[in-house]
């Protein structure tokens, strides 16, 4: 149950007053990165590709099952920017990968 002192904001989608922590907690859920099976990613993470992809500009296919290690998220929540042996700068779509646990 919510304190005293807390500050209420009222939220349009569910037409409640609700208080501002929990408000701000939707919010960061909304925004956070999911890959494609929905777990969420960070920076740092192993993620591994769930199909092939050809790459623009590097006349290069990376095969399903192949690891890539320590992604950066973007201000893209759909993107993620990651490097490979062979591919410096490799930007990827985060429906294309899955998260290595």
């Amino acid at each position: 149950m919510a304190g005293n002192d807390d500050e209420y904001v009222y939220d349009e989608a569910t037409g409640e007053w609700l208080p501002a922590s929990e408000v701000a907690a939707k919010a960061a859920a909304q925004n956070a990165v999911h890959d494609a099976a929905g777990n969420v990613l960070a920076d740092g993470d192993s993620v591994t590709l769930i199909k092939d992809l050809k790459v623009k500009g590097a006349g290069q296919t990376l095969k399903q099952g192949t690891v890539i290690r320590s992604i950066r998220l973007t201000d893209n929540p759909e993107e993620i920017d990651c490097r490979h042996d062979t591919i410096k700068g490799l930007v990827l779509r985060t429906e294309f990968v899955r998260k290595k646990s």
